[in-house]
């Protein structure tokens, strides 16, 4: 764990519990620096006087704050530290609310606290209290130099404190164009929220937030590592000049994303939707009959004899439209094949008759 960054105390009422704070992320993005694309040399920066435009090293800067064009007011970190002590030094709980009743967009950065020295009992009092009520913790914070809102929040075993945007500081949204809920044009039907509550049950899993990670990073980490064997460490890809742009359209068949989305077939999607009552939920599944006991050994199972029952009415029904147009064609054929079959038994009959005048 790194050092912390501040130490103080937790105040609610009367009681104060020494913390001190830590920082419960860390940023694992790419370190890229910026390069001279003619000799490929690192670039730099450097403090130096607006006025003599020389260097100016760490140990001469101080802040100050511009009151007019030009004028500062010196501010040194003892003065910002005597502007108000006690919120420099203290988390000061103002109220509890329920956690729900904070909107997500409110949450900025988190930081862990841990107990300072002689806090263990206060600071677990605090904890359990947090997790017997439900509740949340709206405190008062100074870091730097700003005064934050926060929330203090059980993680576990530990008290988060995280640091919250002031009301004045979320934007309206008011000046989007966000469509209203009875506007024609982002109007929905029974069957596509039918089919996107589908889908979201499809893809609904526990959280695992392992599983999850920077792919993109992975990917240019290995574009990077391709570079280096192949030796192009000097070469800067350009665009293709033939690649062009895929147009983009205002026009989106919903219902046939959502097919693809759940693996249907576009037909025999709208086929069951339209059979199925939306308010009716599916038939559950029934367990096959058992075969009788003097069925023979050979009958095939009731699966199989459905498909194979299937596979013969689909065959009958491709001759029966096969055979239709030779209907007509193949009656005079027929009953010439009637007659002779029936003059054939009476040819046969004739010699037993001679046989018995004889």
């Amino acid at each position: 764990m790194a050092r912390s960054m501040w130490k103080g105390a937790i105040s609610f009422g009367l009681v104060h519990i020494p913390v001190e704070m830590y920082p419960a992320v860390s940023n694992n993005g790419l370190d890229l620096h910026m390069l001279d694309r003619r000799d490929f040399s690192p670039i730099g920066f450097k403090r130096y006087n607006k006025n003599t435009q020389k260097e100016v090293s760490w140990d001469d800067i101080i802040k100050g704050y511009e009151y007019t064009d030009g004028e500062y007011v010196v501010l040194s970190d003892e003065d910002l530290r005597r502007a108000n002590p006690e919120a420099t030094q203290t988390i000061d709980i103002l109220a509890f609310v329920d956690a729900e009743d904070v909107p997500l967009i409110y949450y900025d950065q988190p930081y862990y606290l841990a107990p300072g020295k002689g806090g263990d009992k206060v600071y677990a009092l605090l904890r359990d209290v947090l997790k017997r009520v439900g509740k949340i913790g709206i405190a008062h914070v100074v870091i730097r130099v700003k005064q934050h809102l926060a929330a203090l929040v059980c993680v576990g075993d530990t008290i988060v404190m995280n640091t919250l945007r002031y009301a004045d500081e979320i934007r309206d949204p008011g000046e989007l164009k966000i469509p209203a809920k009875d506007a024609k044009n982002a109007a929905i039907t029974d069957k596509e929220l039918k089919m996107a509550m589908a889908l979201v049950q499809g893809m609904s899993e526990d959280w695992a937030p392992e599983q999850y990670h920077d792919s993109y990073r992975e990917d240019v980490m290995a574009l990077i590592e391709k570079k280096i064997k192949a030796k192009e460490t000097k070469t800067i890809t350009m665009p293709d000049p033939d690649e062009k742009p895929a147009k983009a359209t205002n026009v989106i068949d919903l219902v046939a994303l959502l097919q693809a989305s759940l693996g249907k077939k576009p037909g025999a999607a709208l086929d069951d939707d339209e059979d199925e009552d939306d308010d009716e939920p599916p038939p559950p599944k029934r367990a096959p009959k058992p075969a009788a006991k003097d069925a023979d050994d050979d009958t095939p199972a009731p699966r199989a004899r459905k498909v194979a029952e299937r596979d013969v009415e689909e065959r009958e029904e491709v001759a029966a439209s096969a055979s239709k147009p030779k209907r007509a064609a193949a009656k005079p054929a027929a009953k010439a094949a009637a007659k002779s079959a029936k003059a054939a038994p009476a040819a046969k009959a004739a010699p037993v008759r001679r046989k018995k005048a004889a």
